[in-house]
């Protein structure tokens, strides 16, 4: 199968959400069905992806501005090494995290986020579909609580119901709302058959 144009597919939501599990199991589908896909996660391997996941272990050790500096750095690098190219070459790109996570994460802690939307419009490439997955923030938490590399900066309750509102508050044309309490598998179905119906209009 050959696609006109690379695509870019996002997994967001809260921490615990399965949206990790769920751009694997996409990937999967995918590559099942002939194209030729890679998958990406943000925060990246690179420097700055490294040094978010180093400050995170020690809760509040990072200011939110210093945090949104970070993060932006970050995806500069991993949008001009992997996702750039990537597309360039017509592959499926699954990525597991995007702007849209700083504009909840880093907006539940005060930064307007109509500004955290400027500073990226210099340099991300518009994703052609966004999965949002929702889920209660106690449950998000109770699913991660033995996870020993769990993110210390954004573990909290309350600031993830603050992050969950931000996410349930996003809309456009590319962005559909998954109800992530559903089972894995029938959210995979939901999230493939979406898919699909992108890939439609760019295949040969």
């Amino acid at each position: 199968m050959s696609l006109h144009k690379g695509l870019l597919i996002v997994l967001e939501g809260i921490d615990g959400s399965g949206k990790s599990t769920q751009a694997e199991l996409l990937l999967e589908y995918l590559r099942r069905r002939g194209l030729d896909a890679l998958s990406f996660r943000e925060p990246s391997a690179g420097r700055w992806g490294k040094e978010i996941k180093r400050k995170a272990r020690r809760p509040d050790s990072l200011t939110p501005e210093q945090e949104l500096d970070l993060f932006l750095k970050d995806r500069k690098e991993n949008v001009r090494r992997n996702l750039e190219p990537a597309l360039r070459r017509r592959k499926v790109v699954v990525l597991d995290r995007y702007f849209y996570s700083t504009i909840a994460y880093q907006g539940a802690k005060g930064i307007d986020r109509q500004r955290i939307r400027e500073l990226h419009k210099p340099f991300v490439i518009e994703p052609d579909l966004v999965f949002i997955l929702d889920l209660v923030a106690r449950k998000g938490l109770a699913r991660i609580k033995n996870r020993p590399d769990k993110d210390r900066l954004f573990e909290r309750e309350e600031y993830l119901v603050k992050v969950r509102k931000i996410f349930r508050s996003l809309k456009g044309k590319n962005i559909v709302h998954v109800d992530a309490s559903a089972p894995p598998d029938q959210i995979a179905r939901k999230i493939a058959a979406r898919v699909s119906r992108c890939i439609k209009k760019y295949t040969t």
